[in-house]
């Protein structure tokens, strides 16, 4: 059995003989974990079930000051502390300028430079995974503010729904272009939650951004691939929601905000969960011993008759332990 094929098993809630896994880091982990290891490709022989590709274009990100860079869409990110996505500061879209705003060019060749690679060297073993970062909502408040869009939600509708509607089409342009190759799945990035439920609501979520999802997943499913979210935060309140859209796969699957075994129970017939293992509490304060019972109880429950791709619930954290680390790795490939 191939790991595509325990994937694809997985996701359609059969049971495979290993259950799938997927181990993501920041650069700070990345970079303790390898002097743990006392070599930089310390994970060169662990299993891979998933490849993704991100598309966006090559070398997408350029520094236009010391520690800021500028995406393609014009968003400046401050760097300095975090290096892996950084702190938006500039505003790029308003409502004086929304109609003139042009969004990338979502036929740029090189946007799928990756894609073609990958799915032409080593995408035969794998499961093959086109993503889309900041795909919606999380665009929209990079490009125009986070407070701006919250007000203009209640205020200035026309705004919000112009902006989301140019991000829209370039979404579905790029799922177009995207699914001409050979993968599997489409992930869409966009988080929607907080600690304690979604950041706008669920009505200002059903009415701005759930019927957009509804389109982005059902072009993806005309091509016959599968969906998948990554939204971080306690979102549960709109699983049947995201079910009824064409939703695969669920991630992060927090358990400090989502209860992982009581959400198989409720929607683990239609869902499958990608992560499950904590990365707020287990991995940085556990213990070897309770990273190893807390993976094993996951494969167990969430991963019964398929289900679930356990992950860490995000990319791992530079205060995860090493020790932690490996104890969930070495969990994760003795199945």
């Amino acid at each position: 059995m191939t790991n595509k094929e325990r994937v694809v098993l997985s996701i359609t809630h059969r049971q495979p003989d290993i259950v799938p896994f997927d181990i993501g880091f920041t650069q700070s982990a990345r970079q303790k974990m390898a002097a743990y290891m006392g070599r930089a490709d310390f994970d060169k022989d662990w299993e891979r079930f998933l490849l993704t590709a991100n598309l966006a274009p090559p070398n997408e990100m350029r520094e236009i000051a010391p520690g800021i860079v500028c995406d393609e869409w014009g968003v400046h990110w401050n760097r300095t502390r975090d290096k892996d996505i950084g702190v938006v500061c500039n505003t790029q879209v308003t409502p004086e300028n929304i109609t003139d705003y042009a969004v990338p060019d979502p036929t740029l060749p090189e946007r799928y430079t990756h894609l073609k690679r990958i799915t032409e060297n080593g995408g035969s073993d794998a499961y093959v995974v086109a993503s889309i970062g900041f795909s919606l909502f999380e665009r929209a408040w990079t490009l125009a503010g986070m407070e701006n869009i919250f007000m203009a939600m209640l205020v200035d509708k026309p705004f919000v729904n112009q902006l989301l509607d140019k991000i829209l089409a370039f979404n579905l342009a790029v799922i177009d272009a995207a699914c001409a190759y050979p993968i599997d799945g489409m992930r869409f990035g966009d988080d929607w939650g907080g600690q304690n439920g979604l950041l706008m609501g669920p009505d200002l979520w059903r009415e701005f951004i759930g019927p957009r999802v509804r389109q982005m997943y059902a072009r993806v499913k005309s091509y016959g691939k599968q969906v998948f979210i990554h939204s971080c935060g306690k979102v549960d309140e709109i699983f049947l929601d995201l079910i009824e859209y064409g939703l695969d796969v669920f991630n992060p699957f927090q358990p400090e905000v989502i209860d992982v075994y009581e959400a198989k129970k409720k929607y683990g017939s239609s869902l499958t969960f990608y992560g499950g293992i904590s990365t707020q509490r287990l991995l940085p304060y556990g213990t070897p011993a309770q990273v190893r019972a807390e993976v094993r109880r996951l494969l167990a429950e969430v991963g019964e008759n398929g289900g679930l791709i356990a992950a860490p619930a995000h990319s791992i954290p530079g205060d995860a332990q090493p020790a932690n680390i490996m104890a969930m790795v070495e969990t994760l490939h003795a199945q």
